[in-house]
């Protein structure tokens, strides 16, 4: 997700660049461009004097008002639709005194910009000034580029953040999903995207976790079934077992004749050894792990699991409306599989969601004799004391549990985990709610 943040501010800095880019171009075209006006200037001078040349030269002897209406009369000739730059002429002769028309001739372009050249003919006959506007075609020019590149950037943008808000979070917001379903961790919600690009994908995710929740549920019970059948054989065969036991001792207290006792003790001696032995290794298969896991020893800082905690827990309690608290710690490296205990630690929030009142969850850290102590606290009803010592056991739920799915295997597997890593996993009591203290080896 960081990538693809970094991806964006880099189309707004690639955008930034390209504005003023084009900001220097049009800035060197202006300057370029920026001396057009004076060469139509140039030809409409150039212009003018072949005009008056092919006319009756003027000469001394005529009046001011015949010269100024030569001088119109070749400026009407003139024709500035030809011209891109130039729009408008306007002359003023030398002997114009009358301040209204001066002042008009110099102020009076409408916005426009001008230049004012003085016109000669042997002599100085006025000013001509020349109209144009050249800067409000850059500053066009200039704006419609500018909103060209902005709506090329807005329209990668939204394209960008579209995909960030239906692709990219959906698939950030899952995928350590594949990775814990490999490891067997099946209390991750798969939270629904209703978007046609991963809604069925999800759904299909859901499903398959929910199909080997199912799985597992159902070989968990196979598991417990087995269980109970080999404590129940074991218990049936112990009864008769005690009545051979009866005979043999009543046979050899020579109640049955003498011929046949010591041969039917000899039998049922043997039998009783057999059915001992049978029996024995019936109690010894219905002791052994119920389920099987492997701890991978590696190494990690107590900060990955408080982010991790903070990360993934933060937001559920907020939405929760429970008030979660992380406690003050030093940071310190520790051996052990950090997923396993991940894994721990997210058995125990679900319980505590699941049977705490929801008000606080409370996680803090202290040492003691060479041990790292997590104490997870969550405020809510505490088991009774017949219950609290059966809380690890296999195939234990109590009375709180009522309504609620679970298998009674969470704190038991909770508790092989920390075993193999060297660690221990207990609960204690409180006033108002329960504790679970994760201890950690100190390396």
């Amino acid at each position: 997700m960081k990538n693809y943040n970094k991806l964006i501010f880099f189309s707004i800095f690639i955008y930034m660049i390209l504005a003023i880019f084009t900001v220097m171009i049009l800035k060197w075209q202006k300057e370029e461009k920026g001396q057009f006006y004076k060469v139509e200037i140039n030809r409409i001078l150039a212009e003018i004097k072949e005009k008056m040349d092919t006319k009756e030269k003027i000469k001394e002897g005529k009046t001011e008002i015949e010269t100024l209406e030569q001088i119109l009369e070749i400026l009407k000739c003139i024709d500035l639709s030809s011209y891109k730059i130039i729009q408008e002429i306007t002359y003023l002769p030398i002997f114009e005194t009358k301040k209204e028309v001066i002042m008009d001739f110099y102020y009076g372009s409408n916005g426009k910009q001008n230049i004012i050249y003085p016109f000669y003919q042997e002599q100085l006959l006025g000013y001509l000034r020349f109209d144009y506007q050249e800067k409000a075609q850059n500053l066009s020019y200039f704006f419609v580029t500018q909103a060209a590149l902005l709506g090329l950037e807005l329209f990668l943008l939204i394209i960008l953040f579209y995909l960030k808000y239906h692709l990219i979070q959906p698939f950030d917001r899952m995928q350590d999903m594949p990775y814990q379903l490999s490891k067997g961790n099946l209390q991750n919600e798969v939270k629904a995207e209703k978007n046609q690009y991963l809604g069925k994908f999800l759904w299909g995710l859901d499903e398959l976790k929910d199909a080997l929740s199912v799985s597992r549920k159902r070989e968990l019970e196979l598991q417990k079934e087995k269980k109970l059948l080999l404590l129940s054989l074991s218990h049936d065969i112990k009864t008769p077992l005690n009545m051979i036991k009866l005979y043999a001792k009543a046979l050899y207290d020579g109640i049955y004749a003498k011929e046949e006792q010591r041969t039917v003790y000899s039998q049922i001696q043997e039998k009783v050894v057999q059915i001992e032995n049978f029996v024995n290794e019936i109690v010894k298969a219905s002791k052994e792990d119920i389920i099987h896991i492997e701890v991978e020893q590696g190494e990690f800082y107590l900060k990955e699991l408080v982010q991790w905690i903070e990360s993934f827990y933060g937001e559920k309690c907020a939405l929760r409306k429970c008030n979660l608290t992380i406690g003050t710690y030093q940071n310190r490296i520790f051996k052990g599989d950090f997923n396993r205990l991940l894994e721990v630690i997210e058995n125990i929030f679900v319980n505590a969601f699941k049977y705490g009142d929801g008000r606080q969850i409370k996680v803090s850290f202290y040492e003691e004799e060479y041990c790292q102590l997590i104490c997870i606290f969550n405020t809510g009803e505490t088991v009774s004391e017949k219950e609290f010592v059966h809380l690890f056991d296999s195939f234990f739920r109590g009375e709180n549990t009522r309504g609620q799915q679970g298998n009674g295997l969470g704190l038991y597997i909770c508790r092989e985990i920390m075993h193999k890593m060297g660690g221990e996993i207990f609960a204690e009591c409180k006033k108002d709610g329960m504790a679970f203290i994760v201890v950690l080896p100190l390396s």
